[in-house]
């Protein structure tokens, strides 16, 4: 995983074009400054949850869960019938928290053509098929 978290965060031109297309959320604390921030597209008529955040020291505090359950009423008043996401299958935060989080492991019949494109993009930028893992959570 060092790798991974050594790669770079969102660049603010990606993230600022998120947030124009009304797809980025972000949570605050009493503070004012940014705890966590979702950032979502719609792949295939579902809200895809592209990447989430919670700052260490806030996590285990259910912002994470709060910020997906935004998204999810967000999907909502769109007409999407479902969250997704891709994840890592075996990383504690990644995939078991989100099954906690109400989304299920989709097999590769399930996989739609463009969640397959999103994990063709990943195991070209150099992540282990093997370790990834497409989820979905309907809304509603």
């Amino acid at each position: 995983m060092a790798d991974v978290a050594d790669d770079p965060p969102l660049s603010i031109d990606a993230l600022t074009g998120y947030q124009q297309d009304g797809q980025a959320w972000v949570a605050v604390d009493d503070s004012g400054p940014p705890i966590a921030f979702v950032v979502v597209e719609v792949i295939d008529g579902s809200a895809h949850v592209e990447q989430t955040s919670v700052h260490p020291d806030h996590s285990r505090r259910g912002v994470g869960r709060v910020l997906l359950d935004h998204v999810g009423a967000w999907a909502v008043e769109l007409g999407l019938p479902a969250l997704t996401l891709t994840t890592f299958r075996h990383v504690p935060w990644n995939a078991p928290y989100y099954a906690r989080c109400g989304f299920v492991e989709l097999t590769p019949a399930e996989v739609t053509p463009g969640l397959s494109r999103v994990l063709e993009s990943e195991i070209a930028f150099g992540l282990d098929p093997a370790t990834r893992v497409c989820m979905r959570r309907g809304v509603g």
